[in-house]
């Protein structure tokens, strides 16, 4: 006959032994939250000024450098102005209150623009991607149509639409629309069919399932359509202000870059140039970047900010 303090030691050993799995569980799971905690943790300032802002300032530096190196042995204004006349052309144009008018009316084309091919690129995305004859119909041509130039929809679009703003949206369509809905396509191919079920088996169909499952599994390849959208609007953009100039379009920045080209001018091709370049960068800065930063941490592929 056992004892009952054999009996209580024992019953005291299993115990211990049964409960360790779930205290080891506990444990791992613990060590992967404060993991997590600090991996994701808001960066310091000197941080985010060594990581994010002292790069590009470098980088804009060496090619100044470059620049100022460069134009003596060039020594022709015509083919290279001085970085001291790219900046007097800025001042005047900043004096005669025209700078900011430039870079708006273009913005405000392009962003319109872009908003009219986010309404009918998402919906036409999702169709291709979920209507199997609808996508062996027009796959192939929203393919063609995004590795088409920009430029060569302008002739037509100023036959169609004449010399105005719907010829310039017109054509910003044109450009951005494949792109956005060829992304989206490529998100919901992505999205894994178990998330589809799930959806199904919890009540989420139809618009329902398009709206809580099928877009949020879809976002990043949607992001990305959204980027190379905005980049194809852009461009197409800048191909419609440099080919179609009219008084009443106003003076953006692909006018600006001709009217340079016009006048052999090209401290004002520079001018336009750079403005071009910042425009984009600065839209994709604070816009798409942390919307794809958001996109990614939220599905834990971001680790730092």
């Amino acid at each position: 006959m056992r004892s009952p303090k054999n009996c209580v030691g024992r019953s005291a050993v299993m115990a211990s032994t049964d409960t360790t799995p779930a205290q080891d569980a506990g444990s791992v799971e613990a060590g992967l939250d404060a993991l997590e905690t600090q991996a994701t943790g808001r960066p310091t300032l000197r941080q985010t000024l060594v990581n994010k802002i002292l790069p590009p300032v470098i980088a804009l530096a060496v090619v100044l450098v470059v620049w100022t190196l460069l134009y003596p042995v060039v020594d022709d204004p015509s083919k290279l102005p001085s970085p001291a006349a790219v900046g007097s052309t800025f001042k005047d144009a900043w004096l005669a209150g025209d700078l900011l008018g430039y870079i708006w009316t273009s913005v405000s084309r392009g962003l319109l623009g872009f908003f009219f091919a986010l309404l009918i690129g998402t919906p036409l995305g999702l169709i291709v991607a979920r209507v199997k004859f609808i996508r062996a119909a027009i796959g192939p041509i929203l393919s063609g149509l995004q590795s088409l130039p920009s430029v060569a929809w302008v002739p037509p679009a100023v036959i169609w639409l004449g010399l105005n703003n719907s010829m310039m949206y017109a054509v910003i369509l044109l450009g951005a629309v494949p792109s956005i809905a060829n992304g989206l396509v490529s998100g919901v191919d992505q999205v894994p069919p178990l998330f589809l079920r799930a959806g199904r088996t919890m009540g989420a169909t139809g618009i329902k399932g398009i709206w809580h499952v099928t877009l949020p599994a879809a976002l990043p390849g949607y992001v990305a359509g959204l980027k190379q959208g905005w980049a194809f609007s852009w461009r197409s953009l800048m191909a419609a202000e440099i080919i179609a100039q009219f008084p009443d379009l106003g003076v953006g920045l692909g006018q600006l870059l001709e009217n340079g080209r016009t006048n052999s001018d090209m401290a004002m091709v520079f001018e336009a140039i750079l403005l071009i370049l910042f425009v984009g960068i600065a839209i994709d800065l604070l816009i798409f970047s942390p919307l794809e930063r958001w996109v990614l941490r939220s599905r834990g592929l971001l680790v730092k900010s």
